[in-house]
C-alpha cells in the first residue's frame, strides 16, 4: 500500500465524521484521477447510502445556478443535507473549474451544505469522468440529497440523464423555438420541465409548447405511465421552490414503486464502468499511436486493425 493510499484511508475516515476539510482533499483526488481516486472509488462504493441524486440541466442563462441555490437555502430547513457538484467550464490556461457557479452559490450554503465545482476538463456533453466518484464520495459522507447542476451545452442533458435519478431540464420565457427544435432530446431526459423566470411575459407561451410536446410523446408511447411535471419558477426570489422540490419526492416515489430507480442505478453502474474503461482505453490508444506515421507502408486502416489486434490480444504479435 502506498503512502497515498494511507492518506486516503485517514482521510475517508475524517470526512466521514464530518471534516469537511477532508472530504475537500478526498474530492480533489477523485479529479486528478490515478490510484488514490481508484481507492477512494472503493471505499465510497461499500458505504453509500443510496441517497437520491438529481441532475439540473438546461441552457446557459435559464436560472440553473440560482434556482441551485435556492433549493440549497429550502433544504436544511427541512432538515436535510445537500451537496452540489457545479460542473464548470475548464479553464483554457490550468484545466481547473471556472468556479463560476460556485461563486454564485457560496453566499447560501453555510454549514449545512457543501459545493464543489468540478472541471469538464474537455469530456464532451460537459460532464466530468469525475462526477460519479464525486456523487458516491458525498453520499457516503451523509449528504442528502446530490445536486447535479450543469454547464448546459452540448449533449450535457443526456449524460447528466446518465449520472442521476431525477433529471431537472429548465428553461425560460420566450424559448419555444428552441424547445420545438430540441424536442426529441429534452423529452427523453427530462423528468421534471422547470419554467424559471416565469414572472417575464411568454411564460404562459411556453408552457403550452411544453404540454403540447408530452401530449405528442404520449400518442408515440415515449411516456407510458409518468407524465413529466412543468413547475414555474422564479428563482431570484425563491417563488416555486418549493413547488419544485415536492415534484422532485414525487418522482422519487414513482421510481421507487415502479422499479425504475433500481433500473436507472443499474444503467448509471454501467454507464460509469464504460466512461472509465473508455478513459483507459483512451490512454492506451494514444501512447501506442503517438509514434506511427505513414512511413510504415500500410494504410490506416489496415494499421489500425493491426492495433487493434494487438491491444486485444498484446501476446499474438507486434508491430514491426
Amino acid at each position: 500500500m502506498t503512502i497515498r493510499e494511507l492518506d486516503v484511508d485517514e482521510l475517508f475516515h475524517a470526512a466521514l465524521n464530518g471534516n469537511r476539510r477532508a472530504l475537500g482533499r478526498l474530492l480533489t483526488l477523485i479529479e486528478l484521477g490515478g490510484s488514490a481516486a481508484d481507492a477512494i472509488a472503493d471505499q465510497s462504493f461499500h458505504r453509500q447510502h443510496g441517497v437520491p441524486v438529481i441532475g439540473i440541466t438546461g441552457a446557459p442563462g435559464a436560472g440553473k445556478s440560482t434556482l441551485t441555490g435556492q433549493l440549497l437555502r429550502t433544504l436544511p430547513e427541512l432538515g436535510l443535507r445537500p451537496a452540489v457538484i457545479a460542473v464548470d467550464p475548464s479553464s483554457p490556461l490550468t484545466g481547473g473549474a471556472i468556479l463560476g457557479d460556485r461563486v454564485r452559490m457560496d453566499d447560501v450554503s453555510g454549514d449545512h451544505g457543501f459545493i464543489r465545482s468540478v472541471a469538464t476538463r474537455g469530456h464532451a456533453g460537459g460532464l466530468a469522468l469525475s462526477v460519479p466518484g464525486c456523487a458516491r464520495l458525498f453520499d457516503s459522507a451523509g449528504y442528502d440529497p446530490v445536486i447535479i447542476e450543469t454547464v448546459g451545452v452540448g449533449q450535457v442533458e443526456v449524460d447528466v440523464a446518465g449520472a442521476a435519478d431525477t433529471t431537472v431540464v429548465v428553461v425560460t420565457p420566450g424559448w419555444g423555438d428552441a424547445v420545438q427544435a430540441n424536442k426529441a432530446g429534452l423529452l427523453e431526459v427530462a423528468d421534471l420541465f422547470v419554467i424559471n423566470k416565469a414572472d417575464r411575459e411568454g411564460a404562459n407561451d411556453t408552457r403550452r409548447d411544453l404540454e403540447l410536446m408530452l401530449d405528442l410523446s404520449h400518442v408515440s408511447g415515449q411516456h407510458q405511465e409518468y407524465r413529466p411535471p412543468i413547475i414555474l419558477t422564479t428563482a431570484v426570489d425563491g417563488h416555486g421552490v418549493d413547488h419544485l422540490w415536492e415534484a422532485i419526492v414525487a418522482h422519487r416515489s414513482h421510481l421507487e414503486r415502479s422499479g425504475e430507480l433500481t433500473r436507472r442505478r443499474q444503467a448509471r453502474f454501467r454507464f460509469e464502468v464504460m466512461s472509465r474503461l473508455n478513459d483507459h482505453l483512451s490512454s492506451m490508444v494514444d501512447t501506442i499511436t503517438a509514434t506511427i506515421d505513414d512511413r510504415s507502408g500500410r494504410s490506416p486502416a489496415s494499421l489500425s486493425a493491426e492495433l487493434l489486434n494487438s491491444i486485444l490480444a498484446p501476446d499474438a504479435g507486434r508491430l514491426r
